[in-house]
Parts: C-alpha cells; sequence; structure tokens
C-alpha cells in the first residue's frame, strides 16, 4: 500500500513515520508490515524491531547546496514501556552509507548532556534507542540532533530529530483537597444543588424538612472520581456536611402582660423586663430576640432594647412622663429574630401597663431666659421686669414665691409674691459685673409644698449706656526740662461708651495758664502739653479740665518735676523730700473710722487750745478752706478760719486714680454704692464697698478718700505731730461723749474709763 503526498518542490521521497509499530511507511510513501517480530535481536544483542528509518536530506539536482529547512516528522514514544531496555525506536540513515563508511552519534539533552544517555545511537547502523521507561508529566518531548561522519569527515548536515512521548494513563484523579465541609440549612428542599468549595456540586437527594440540627448535627461522605469517563483510575475525598440552625420557631414572650410604675418626669428609668423562649440554636441570629413597641406610645415616651442574653427586653422612659397629661400608658411589644423567619411564624405579643407617680414638680419660668433693656441711670425703686412662674402640678393648688438667687451687685429687689424686680440700687454699665453691656442674675421660683421645689430662671438685662463718666488723664506725673522743653502727649480715658467719649476738648484751670498751654492732638484724643516760658526748677501743678463731647467734664491736676535740662535731657536728680502730711493723711483715710479719728483729734486740740491758735492746717491766704467746727457757740471769727475746701477740693477733683502709683487704668474699676437714703440699706452699703474694696485690683497701695495737692518743703500745712498731744492726760474727751455713742466710744479710749484696760 502506497501513500500518495506531494510538497511544494515535487519531491519524490520524504520521510514518515507511524505510532503502531507493526507498520513501517518508506520514504516513498509505501505502507508495510514490519518484517522482523518484536523482541527480535538483532547483531548487537539488542532487542529488533521494525522502527522509522530516517534519512539525512539531499539537496534536488543542480543545486549546490543543501537546505536545513527539512522537518523530519517527530518520533513517538509510549511513556512507562516495560522493556526490555535499550528499546530501538527510529534509525538514521544516510543514503551514502553503501558507498562509504558513515559513523554516526546523537547530541544534546537526553544524549551527552542532561539527562544524560536517557537515548543512545549505534553508530554502525544508526539505531536509535531509549535506556528507561518515560514520564511524559515530567517532561514531554526531547529534540536531539544526529551527525553522520565519513572519518574526519562531515558526510551529512545534521538533522534533528524529536522523541514525543504518548501519555498514557498512569495518573489517578486527585482532588483538591481530601476533605471538604459544606454547610446545608436545615430545611432544605429535595433536589437543591449546593457548590462545595468549586469542584463539587452536591445534589441534596432528601426530602423537604430532611435536615435537623436537633437530630443529626452532620453527614460524613465519601467522594470518588475516575477519569475516562469512569472506566480509568479513581481518586478519592471526603466531604462533611454540617446542618446549620435556620430560624424556623418564633420566640415568645414567657407571660402575656406586666405591670410597672414609672416616677414623673424620670427619664431612661428601667420600668419592666420581659423574657422569651426561643427552640431554635442557642445564641444564634435565629434565636436571639429583637423587640419593638407596636402600640401604645405615639409620643416616642418609651424604649424597648434586647438584654445582654438576648432573649430578653428591657422597657425604658426615653422621656419625662406627665401625670398631669396621662396617668397610665399600655404598650403593646412584639418580638421577633435577628435574622427573618425561614418559614410563615405567629409573632409573639405582651402587653405593659405603666403607671404614672406623681412628683411635686418645679415652677416654671415663661422663658428659660429673660432679656430686657434699661438705662444705666434706672432710678432706685423703679421696675425692670415682671417675672411669672407656673407651678404644673396643677391639682396641688400650691402657691408660687419668688427670690434672687444670684445678684453679684446686690442692684435688684424682687417682691416674694408676683415676682416684679426693681431697681433696689443705682446700676452701672462700666461695672466689673457687666459683661457686654449684659448683667445677669439668676431668679428661683418655689411652691409651698412640704418639700418645695425649685425651678430657676436668668434674667438678662441689657444696660443702656449714659454719660455718668467724665474723661480723666491717664498720665498723672511727668519730668521736663526748662529749655527747649519738648511737648508732653497725655492721654485721655473715658470708661463711657463711644457716643459719650471722643472727641474731647481740654481747657487750662487758673494759675497754670501762666506757664503752660494745652490743646488736643490730632484725633481729639491725646492732650499736647507745652511749657510756654522758662520757670525755675521745681514741682508744678498743672490744672487741666477735659471735656467729653457731650459736655461733661472733670478738673484734674497732673505734676510735673521740672529740671535744668535742654530738650529731652532727663532729670538727674531725684525729686526732694516731700511733707508727710499727704502721705500720713492718705493713710489716715484709707478706713473711714481713721478719718473720724483725724477730725475727732482735731475737734478736741482745737476745742483745748483755742486760745493758742496753733494753725493746723493752711493759713488764710492759701487758696484752701479750714475745717470748721459746727456745734460751738459763740467764738466770732476766730471759730470761721476753717474751710472744707481742703477735703473737698481733693474729692470733687479727684482723678481716676487717686495716686500716681495705683494700678494702670486698663483694669475694670468697681462701682462703689454711694450712701443710701433708706437707713435699712445701709448694712448692705457697708457690705458691698467693703467687698468691692477687698478685691479691687487697681486699688493703691495707700488708698485714700483725699487727695492733697501740696507736696514737698513748700507745703503750709502743719505737722500731724501737733494734732496729739505727748501726754494724754493734758487733753480733756469728756465732751466727745455727748457726740453719740461712737464718739463715747473714742473718749472712753483716749480720755480712760471703761476700756482703760484695752489699751
Amino acid at each position: 500500500f502506497s501513500v500518495a503526498f506531494t510538497d511544494s518542490k515535487n519531491s519524490t521521497r520524504s520521510p514518515f513515520w507511524s505510532d503502531d509499530k507493526h507498520f513501517v511507511v518508506r520514504s516513498d510513501g509505501t505502507l508495510t508490515v514490519s518484517k522482523k517480530p518484536r523482541g527480535v535481536k538483532s547483531n548487537n544483542g539488542i532487542a529488533d524491531e521494525e522502527v522509522p528509518i530516517l534519512h539525512f536530506p539531499k539537496a534536488p539536482k543542480g543545486m549546490k547546496r543543501r537546505k536545513r529547512a527539512w522537518i523530519l516528522p517527530p518520533i513517538s514514544v509510549t511513556e512507562n514501556q516495560r522493556g526490555p531496555f535499550p528499546l530501538k525506536i527510529s534509525q538514521v540513515k544516510s543514503d551514502d552509507h553503501e558507498n562509504k563508511r558513515i559513523r554516526y552519534k546523537i547530541t544534546g539533552p537526553g544524549a551527552d548532556q542532561d539527562p544524560v544517555k536517557l537515548f543512545t545511537m549505534d553508530e554502525e547502523t544508526g539505531h536509535l534507542y531509549v535506556t528507561q521507561p518515560l514520564d511524559r508529566e515530567k517532561q514531554s518531548s526531547y529534540t536531539v540532533s544526529s551527525i553522520a561522519v565519513n572519518g574526519s569527515a562531515k558526510a551529512e548536515d545534521p538533522i534533528d530529530v524529536t522523541i514525543v512521548v504518548i501519555d498514557q494513563n498512569d495518573n489517578n484523579p486527585v482532588f483538591k483537597k481530601t476533605v471538604y465541609n459544606a454547610e446545608v440549612p436545615e430545611s432544605s428542599t429535595r433536589g437543591k444543588v449546593y457548590n462545595i468549595g468549586t469542584d463539587i456540586l452536591f445534589l441534596l437527594p432528601f426530602y423537604y424538612f430532611c435536615f435537623s440540627p436537633q437530630e443529626i448535627d452532620s453527614y460524613t461522605l465519601k467522594v470518588q472520581v475516575a477519569d475516562q469517563k469512569g472506566e480509568g483510575l479513581l481518586g478519592e475525598t471526603r466531604v462533611i456536611i454540617k446542618v446549620t440552625d435556620s430560624n424556623d420557631h418564633a420566640p415568645i414572650f414567657t407571660n402575656p402582660s406586666y405591670k410597672a410604675t414609672a416616677g414623673e418626669n424620670e427619664v431612661d428609668a428601667e420600668l419592666v423586663r420581659m423574657s422569651v423562649t426561643d427552640k431554635d440554636e442557642e445564641h444564634s441570629p435565629n434565636s436571639n430576640a429583637k423587640f419593638t413597641i407596636v402600640g401604645g406610645d405615639p409620643g416616642n415616651l418609651f424604649s424597648v432594647k434586647t438584654g445582654s442574653n438576648k432573649l430578653e427586653g428591657i422597657i425604658t422612659t426615653a422621656k419625662g412622663l406627665d401625670f398631669e397629661k396621662t396617668s397610665k400608658h399600655t404598650l403593646l411589644v412584639a418580638v421577633q429574630n435577628e435574622v427573618p423567619f425561614a418559614t410563615a411564624l405567629t409573632t409573639s405579643t405582651a402587653t405593659v401597663e405603666v403607671t404614672v407617680r406623681d412628683i411635686n414638680e418645679p415652677p416654671i419660668f415663661e422663658t428659660k431666659e429673660t432679656h430686657v433693656s434699661k438705662r444705666e441711670d434706672l432710678p432706685v425703686e423703679s421696675t425692670v421686669v415682671q417675672l411669672t412662674a407656673t407651678d404644673p402640678d396643677v391639682a396641688r393648688k400650691q402657691k408660687v414665691k419668688y427670690k434672687i438667687f444670684t445678684d453679684p451687685a446686690n442692684w435688684l429687689r424682687i417682691d416674694e409674691n408676683t415676682g416684679k424686680i426693681s431697681v433696689k440700687d443705682e446700676m452701672d454699665r462700666e461695672s466689673v459685673w457687666v459683661k457686654d453691656n449684659r448683667y445677669t442674675a439668676i431668679i428661683t421660683a418655689y411652691d409651698d409644698d412640704q418639700i418645695p421645689a425649685t425651678g430657676t430662671g436668668t434674667l438678662i438685662i441689657e444696660l443702656e449706656d449714659v454719660n455718668d463718666n467724665p474723661p480723666v488723664i491717664e498720665e498723672r506725673e511727668f519730668k521736663m526740662c526748662n529749655e527747649e522743653p519738648v511737648p508732653q502727649i497725655l492721654t485721655v480715658k473715658d470708661k463711657d461708651g463711644p457716643d459719650f467719649t471722643s472727641p474731647y476738648s481740654v481747657s487750662l484751670q487758673g494759675p497754670s495758664n501762666a506757664n503752660w498751654t494745652a490743646r488736643m492732638n490730632d484725633t481729639k484724643m491725646g492732650i499736647i502739653l507745652t511749657l510756654k516760658t522758662k520757670i525755675p526748677r521745681g514741682d508744678y501743678k498743672v490744672v487741666l479740665s477735659v471735656e467729653d463731647n457731650q459736655g461733661l467734664s472733670q478738673v484734674s491736676t497732673v505734676a510735673v518735676k521740672v529740671c535744668d535740662c535742654t530738650g529731652e535731657e532727663p532729670c538727674m536728680q531725684n525729686r526732694t523730700g516731700s511733707s508727710s502730711l499727704p502721705v500720713t493723711l492718705g493713710i489716715l483715710g484709707a478706713i473711714p473710722s481713721r478719718l473720724l479719728l483725724v477730725l475727732a483729734v482735731v475737734l478736741i486740740s482745737r476745742w483745748n487750745k483755742k486760745k493758742e491758735k496753733v494753725p493746723l492746717l493752711p493759713p488764710e491766704d492759701d487758696l484752701r478752706d479750714e475745717i470748721v467746727c459746727y456745734d460751738e457757740e459763740g467764738g466770732g471769727e476766730d471759730d470761721q478760719d476753717y474751710d472744707l475746701s481742703v477735703i473737698h477740693h481733693g474729692l470733687d477733683n479727684r482723678p481716676d486714680k487717686v495716686r500716681s502709683d495705683v494700678a494702670p487704668m486698663e483694669r475694670s474699676q468697681p462701682s462703689y454704692r454711694h450712701l443710701p437714703n433708706n437707713q435699712e440699706d445701709m448694712t448692705s452699703f457697708i457690705d458691698h464697698n467693703r467687698k468691692l474694696a477687698d478685691n479691687d485690683l487697681a486699688a493703691p497701695p495707700f488708698d485714700s478718700l483725699l487727695v492733697f495737692d501740696s507736696e514737698g518743703g513748700e507745703s503750709k500745712a502743719g505737722s500731724l505731730s501737733s494734732l496729739y498731744s505727748s501726754k494724754d492726760g493734758d487733753q480733756d474727751y469728756e465732751p466727745l461723749k455727748e457726740w453719740g455713742p461712737r464718739f463715747k466710744k473714742l473718749a472712753d479710749m483716749y480720755g480712760g474709763g471703761e476700756n482703760d484696760d484695752m489699751l
């Protein structure tokens, strides 16, 4: 039998091969039966059989070169052959083997390279052998190069021989896992397919409700697989199927109804705990309960949550309950599970009856914060606002009263029965108790229950500014040269709001016009003070009157130390000693009782030594007056040489800071009260001013009610030592006892008497 073939070069010969060793296809296409039986020994002692013969390709006639583009068919060798080995699988042959002595050999992987000697070739005959069984799963093909030589000369060009390893069914199918785990919920239906891993589809062969975790919680299956459509090799694995719980049982309340009591206005108060049972798997979403209030709570006054054991519902108050509105609530509560029911099941419900317990509630103001706007100079006893609070316990018919809880400056008074708030003392927008023009007081309203309940409200008074603070000069003393002096800039401050401050105006008062000039700067907020003529060095007082844009003014005195220098050269000498009288009087004036003592001693001294006429204060030619004793009768002109302007001059013209060593003006000044007309408020007046003085950060170290403008050696005031006798016994203090209890106490202290043992 001949195999017809053609190629692009019209060749008459070509190498053929057959996968059946009983047949041989020659290069001319002739198919013949192998003549030599399998297992016949060849002359080299190796088993011989008919194998494909591969001829070295020849170039067509007329061509001088051979092309190496010949492609020889591969040689097929079945894997896992049992031998005997070496096993002949092919033969290569040169057409010149009859005319020349040809030697054959192979090279490449499997020959002289790893794996070495897997294939060998008989150098005489060109037979190609495999020396051991092949494994396709290890390597599916090999390519070796066949060489023919004649002595040392190359007889043919090398040809590549490919050996293909033919697969055999020699490997069992293997599952990726030795054990597969799967879950199938109970109540699964017959015929439902489950994917176990990614390899096995599991068909449920059972009927509806066949799986129940309460009966069998898992199944172990042995699964086999065979190749070649089930006729080949086998593989095996295990499948463990866990039957999981389904939510096929509804939770049920253990009691159909509950009762609870809640206090009025209680929030987040626990009222009742409701337990349920569930036959599904414990602590699983199928048995975990979820509660809902489905009726009886339109105002969302209650809330329900699940307890930690997941089988208990806890009812609490979400808002404060009002006994006066509703004294009893009936709630309907339903229970389900965290996951939906697997089948249609009936939802269990229970009722909760909540009784509200009445509690005495505090009165409630109409608004939590009441805002009013009033002028800061609102007269005393004027009405500020009428506050009203109502008692929510209408059934108790209680009376509501009012009280001021906090009133920082003690400005307000409240009628305890009506809640009307009025002015008790003058208010001041510039007070330290006022923030951003607002004064805040806390008002309480309470009922007359055996245990009163108290409600609070806030009163915020917006104080409207009035022009009640004159402008003052911040700098109280400075130094200046008497030659080409540099003008001094004085800063003007005003506590009032911007509507009552700048632009300011300034004028010099009295003798100050002779040597000084004063004018406002361009901003109208600073004074330019200039020495217009050379004057002797020394200490001077410059009296200036500063006026705000509404005409409110105040006279201020500035102390200037003039030195013999030029321009801005500072004074090199320290200030000369000053009289101790202003300092002493300042100390004595710090406390009203001490001032009273000084005045009393002065009067006593004048009483006992009128004939001596020792001047206690400056003489008549001084601009200041002296103290007058008005309770004396007779005496004529001798009794009229006192003038209280010594004190009044300091009080009427006192600056914002009494002394030059006081705290900076930036600090807020407390609002001291004036002497009240109503003697009943005297205690409050004294207590208020004392507290302010104790906490006044701007107060100087030697706080004084008096300001004396005489300093240094130029002071004409007498020494304080003249006020006191070196011998107390020389003084007659008895007349003081006629002036009242306080002066009687003073007379006893200095004249001897019932308190001598105290001194």
